[in-house]
């Protein structure tokens, strides 16, 4: 994901105080670690969810590492957890099956019954780009002391307009990326609903 660590740098020196973990510093046991010392906790890397299937649902690590869904609920504590972001693709997405509501109970739902207060996370495959744009806005929101539900719709209405003042700034310049040929979109217009549409907050803490 060409665009994560300008994504997690960028998002670092919005909040101010932060931890950032790349690459090799980025195992299980640094994240662990650092799970009761921040409110909010974002997770910019690939991600599965299998249905019924705790042992084969898991969270890649930067070092090459995953943690299945089973070890994520014995071993995470994410009682202090205001907010975790999980910014890769379909991170939200549970079941195929329509129409019941366990359709969303994918990893953000389980983020939820590790303790976290409130998950965003994706229904289908994310734009890189386009995702650090969304994330950049939404956390600009934040920073405007907007709750999480309203600093999501300013995102999302920001990449609708082209108009960022309201999350505290302007769009930077960024390369919109196609996922399914990996060769640049013409523009950067980030209107469509593929950009702005894929995530949701879970959680009663919103």
């Amino acid at each position: 994901m060409p665009f994560t660590e300008v994504e997690v740098q960028n998002l670092a020196e919005q909040v101010g105080k932060a931890d950032v973990l790349l690459n090799q510093a980025f195992n299980p046991s640094e994240l662990r670690n650092r799970l009761g010392s921040y409110s909010i906790i974002h997770l910019a890397t690939h991600a599965a969810f299998v249905t019924g299937s705790p042992d084969k649902s898991f969270i890649v690590f930067g070092n090459g590492d995953t943690i299945n869904l089973r070890n994520i609920q014995r071993q995470w504590k994410l009682d202090n957890a205001e907010l975790v972001v999980l910014s890769a693709c379909e991170t939200a997405v549970g079941s195929t099956e329509l129409g019941s509501g366990v359709e969303i109970l994918g990893l953000g739902f389980q983020m939820e019954q590790a303790g976290a207060q409130a998950t965003l996370a994706s229904l289908w495959k994310v734009s890189d780009g386009g995702t650090q744009a969304l994330m950049n806005a939404f956390y600009g929101a934040l920073q405007q002391g907007m709750t999480k539900t309203e600093a999501l719709r300013q995102a999302q209405s920001a990449l609708i307009t082209g108009d960022f003042t309201e999350v505290g700034g302007n769009r930077s310049t960024i390369q919109i990326v196609s996922t399914e040929t990996g060769q640049p979109l013409t523009g950067n217009d980030l209107s469509h609903p593929y950009y702005w549409a894929p995530f949701i907050l879970i959680g009663n803490g919103l």
